[in-house]
């Protein structure tokens, strides 16, 4: 994940997903679970971010719960989260 900020009051996500992860359809279905991750978490990132986050191989192979999490935690690395976030198993989701 790279992250700049941008001045505009609004964060923008970029998303990053080599050939090298598989075909088109592997390729969207990442996308599809990183912005839907952080569609739903939206609100704890701070404000004015340009983001860039880079699948890695591993991706192609992941759940949601695995997308989820691996957002969070870099966000997290980052500081790029406001407040106390809970993980997704301590919200009763196993």
């Amino acid at each position: 994940m790279y992250v700049l900020e941008n001045g505009t009051g609004r964060n923008r996500l970029g998303i990053s997903v080599s050939k090298k992860i598989g075909n088109s359809v592997v390729r969207h279905r990442v996308k599809r679970l990183v912005k839907e991750s952080y569609r739903l978490h939206e609100d704890l990132f701070n404000s004015g971010l340009d983001m860039v986050i880079v699948a890695r191989r591993s991706a192609a192979a992941a759940g949601y719960k695995e997308a989820e999490g691996a957002l969070l935690h870099l966000a997290r690395l980052h500081g790029i989260i406001s407040g106390k976030v809970e993980s997704p198993d301590s919200q009763g989701l196993n």
